[in-house]
């Protein structure tokens, strides 16, 4: 019996094999049978026990399904039968879908795969139930960094906020029939890649040409990631101009603040996932590139983009998320508000450009970028920023049982820039915690 679209025959096993196990599951099924020839004439195996164990193993452990495994034997040969049964619900192998199509396998990418993920269960990549993770499996810290900013962006009220996390998270529509969305993971979970690879962020400092200067991988939930990445390029990778008016410090970096941040933001909230492939953030001394897999909706173009148009987000359940935070916008304003952000430093518009299913935003750096400057930034207090530290002096003075949390809210600055700051100022015999986080005060040394 020759190879058809419900049976594929392989000589030995491999474990790359498991992605034709994922394309029968997902198309009509079919039988894998290894030991036997492209032309149907049985080989043998000289590990077949073994494998009768370990195969469905592996696809139990990376698929999530059960396959019939039975060992074989013809004319003394051994060999094995994969049985695969079609399944209902999208089957992934390590974040990638493949698909069963006549006699070849192949991987369902871009529109494919949403329209696969669709006609299968109705829901968006990102809405498609976990099964393995629940609600208490979340981080915390990613969950009140949502409350936090919920309501600094006046998105949602204290009272809003003030249920379990579980219902917070059926508030957000991101649980259905009791199980998290992909969403909920990839946003709240300190481990997305659990789920999906690709889910973090690289940021590349470049000289000349090819020349990677040094780098970071930003890791964890997508509210982590958003908390952390914008403060990490603006405090490490650039260098801002000083100048002074009216004794007043005035820092001016080579790229707006607000119109990186939208732009971040937009990668994270609208990228392709299922791509596997992490957004990415290239920095040279006259332009930043951010570049993320994107997907975008049938007939639109980069020219689409620059145009007043409606919001159309890929990952609806994430944006809705990134939106109750205050992190995007709902009517299709973010690249207009980067467009802005631009003209207000004084720099060029922003380029976008499409190559294949990958978006780029390029920002070109003021002129006169600091990293040309002959004078450094001036820093107080053995590296701090001495605005932000007199803000936390002037405040604690007021109120020393005051917690960080509430700092944050006051001071409208990310948590880890508040903990750098601290943590400067003690080291420098500013500031002491005297007792526990919870109970304790604040005392100002000098």
């Amino acid at each position: 019996m020759p190879e058809s679209q419900n049976i594929e025959y392989k000589e030995s096993w491999r474990d790359e094999y498991l992605k034709w196990v994922c394309g029968f599951a997902n198309a009509q099924g079919g039988t894998i049978y290894i030991g036997i020839r492209d032309d149907g004439k049985v080989v043998g195996l000289t590990n077949g026990k073994r494998l009768l164990e370990d195969i469905p193993n592996k696809i139990q452990d990376t698929m999530g399904i059960i396959a019939d495994v039975n060992l074989l034997a013809q004319d003394s040969l051994e060999y094995i039968e994969i049985k695969v049964h079609p399944s209902s619900y999208p089957v992934s192998y390590k974040g990638e879908y493949h698909y069963r199509s006549g006699s070849t396998k192949q991987q369902l990418r871009g529109a494919t795969l949403t329209e696969f993920l669709v006609s299968k269960t109705g829901y968006r990549w990102d809405a498609v139930p976990v099964d393995s993770i629940g609600v208490d499996d979340l981080d915390k810290d990613s969950i009140e960094i949502f409350r936090r900013e919920a309501v600094k962006n006046n998105r949602m009220t204290k009272k809003d906020l003030s249920i379990s996390n579980e219902e917070l998270l059926d508030h957000l529509d991101l649980l259905t029939d009791g199980k998290l969305k992909r969403a909920a993971v990839m946003l709240f979970s300190k481990k997305p890649g659990r789920i999906i690879s690709g889910c973090y962020v690289k940021i590349g400092k470049f000289g000349e040409g090819s020349n990677l200067q040094y780098q970071d991988t930003v890791e964890g939930s997508l509210f982590h990631i958003a908390d952390l990445v914008i403060d990490l390029i603006f405090t490490k990778y650039l260098k801002a101009a000083i100048t002074y008016e009216h004794d007043v410090r005035v820092e001016t970096y080579p790229f707006p603040r607000e119109g990186v941040r939208e732009a971040v933001y937009n990668a994270l909230a609208h990228n392709n996932y299922a791509a596997s492939i992490p957004i990415q953030i290239r920095i040279e001394d006259e332009a930043m590139y951010i570049s993320n897999s994107c997907i975008l909706p049938r007939d639109w173009t980069v020219e689409t983009l620059m145009q007043t148009h409606r919001s159309v987000p890929f990952n609806p359940s994430i944006a809705n998320a990134f939106y109750r935070a205050g992190y995007i916008e709902a009517w299709g304003r973010g690249i207009q508000k980067i467009i802005e952000a631009c003209r207000e430093l004084g720099t060029p518009d922003p380029e976008y450009s499409v190559l294949g299913d990958d978006l780029t935003v390029k920002f070109t750096a003021l002129q006169s970028s600091p990293e040309k400057m002959p004078n450094p930034p001036i820093r107080h207090a053995g590296g701090m920023d001495g605005g932000l530290a007199d803000k936390i002096l002037e405040i604690i003075l007021k109120k020393p049982d005051i917690t960080q949390s509430e700092l944050t809210t006051e001071l409208a600055v990310p948590l880890r820039t508040l903990q750098r700051a601290i943590k400067e100022m003690k080291n420098a015999g500013i500031l002491v915690r005297v007792g526990g986080n919870r109970f304790g005060h604040w005392e100002v040394l000098r």
